[in-house]
């Protein structure tokens, strides 16, 4: 048994395909697909039919004999050679030249589709909803086996692991794909109306072919994104890639993972603008309460300028000084009666008749008629006479009465 090397094969097929005369310069018909602008300047595409569909390659250098913009859907006549890519191990056309030949059938329905729905008003920008700044819960429509699923969900994680994802698996292509789609959605809206309400819902399938991506060019789909209750993301396909399903949307996505990013915020951003708030937060109040500090001075200043306290005080100094000067004023009264009083004591004193007494004289009381003696006419020979002196008092009678001219005792006194 004889056993080759992989590149003995690849050559060996290389060299046939290279050797055949047919293949070396061939016009092929067929529809562009896939078509991409490498940044080296060469062109990638497919041509493809009902049959099949064949990797074609123009170089840069080859691109003066381009006779029309390749784009999606183009129906042209390539010229070319056909080998074998020994690396890639793929079979491709090598053009060096391209004719146009018209617009393909699976172009013309898709822009048929569009049209209809777009007149229905399925793609009026005024029905799509905004998407929630800060989702709980998404729902996705994928592949549970594609590469789509894992970027989708490691991003979401990544960037906001908050967010609940619940998975409603599907095929992405093939005959029973829309069907599938087409039931998740609806899971997903019976799921929202009975059992959580779920934020938004996001369609992702990795990049294909046009005929891969056929599946979500389908009217029902269209159709059932736009009844959907909860806001629809569309996420299929690379970046240059546009369906039916993306018109429909409310927001469509370049791929799964930009779809992550936009339907999601980045925790780190929120933690900022948190911090940032709560920066804000406390300086208002720190402002409200020096402002309200301010307020309150203001105000007790006023309620002290206006306060009757000062003017209580001045009545109750005022008050304070009456009383001190009427205990003054009394005082001095006070002083000026005693005074006053002393002097009448004293001027008393000097007229009272015990005063008289003492510098010798005395006092005659004629207890027969009654009264002092004060002339002798007051008394009758008989009467009986109480003489007061200094230190006590003599009973007399009076024998008789005679005129002196200087005063000397006239009468003989018996005890």
């Amino acid at each position: 048994m004889q056993v080759f090397e992989v590149g003995q094969v690849t050559g060996y097929i290389k060299d046939l395909m290279e050797g055949d005369d047919l293949l070396a310069d061939i016009w092929i018909h067929g529809e562009v697909s896939n078509f991409t602008r490498a940044t080296s300047g060469h062109l990638y595409f497919t041509l493809k039919d009902g049959q099949g569909q064949l990797k074609c390659v123009m170089f840069r250098g080859s691109q003066r004999k381009l006779g029309v913009e390749l784009k999606n859907g183009l129906s042209v006549l390539v010229h070319g050679r056909v080998s074998f890519y020994e690396a890639g191990g793929i079979c491709q056309l090598y053009a060096d030249a391209v004719q146009p030949e018209g617009i393909g059938e699976l172009y013309l329905q898709f822009e048929a589709l569009r049209v209809k729905l777009e007149a229905e008003g399925l793609f009026a920008p005024e029905r799509k909803r905004p998407l929630p700044k800060y989702p709980s819960l998404i729902g996705l429509i994928t592949s549970p086996t594609g590469a789509a699923i894992h970027d989708f969900l490691n991003i979401v994680q990544r960037r906001f692991p908050l967010v609940e994802v619940l998975v409603a698996p599907s095929s992405v292509q093939g005959e029973t794909a829309p069907q599938e789609v087409i039931a998740a959605l609806e899971s997903l809206s019976h799921y929202h109306r009975t059992r959580r309400p779920i934020d938004l819902i996001v369609i992702a399938r990795g990049g294909g072919s046009a005929e891969d991506l056929a599946t979500f060019n389908h009217e029902g789909l269209a159709r059932a994104i736009f009844a959907s209750p909860v806001p629809v993301v569309s996420a299929i396909g690379h970046e240059t890639d546009y369906t039916i399903a993306d018109y429909v949307a409310d927001l469509r996505a370049p791929t799964p993972s930009a779809a992550a990013e936009m339907v999601t915020p980045n925790i780190i951003d929120c933690r900022m603008q948190m911090a940032e708030l709560r920066r804000r937060l406390l300086e208002a109040m720190l402002r409200q309460l020096r402002e309200t500090r301010e307020s309150l001075e203001r105000s007790r200043a006023r309620m002290e300028r206006n306060s009757p306290r000062a003017r209580l005080d001045a009545r109750r100094r005022a008050v304070d000084d009456l009383v001190a000067r009427a205990h003054l004023t009394m005082s001095h009264r006070l002083q000026m009666i005693r005074e006053m009083l002393k002097g009448s004591v004293l001027r008393l004193g000097a007229l009272s008749p015990f005063q008289t007494l003492q510098r010798g004289y005395s006092l005659c009381e004629n207890r027969t008629r009654g009264g002092l003696v004060r002339s002798r006419s007051s008394v009758d020979p008989g009467d009986v006479l109480m003489i007061h002196v200094a230190d006590g008092s003599i009973r007399a009678e009076a024998m008789e009465t005679g005129q002196a001219l200087i005063p000397r005792p006239s009468m003989e006194a018996r005890v």
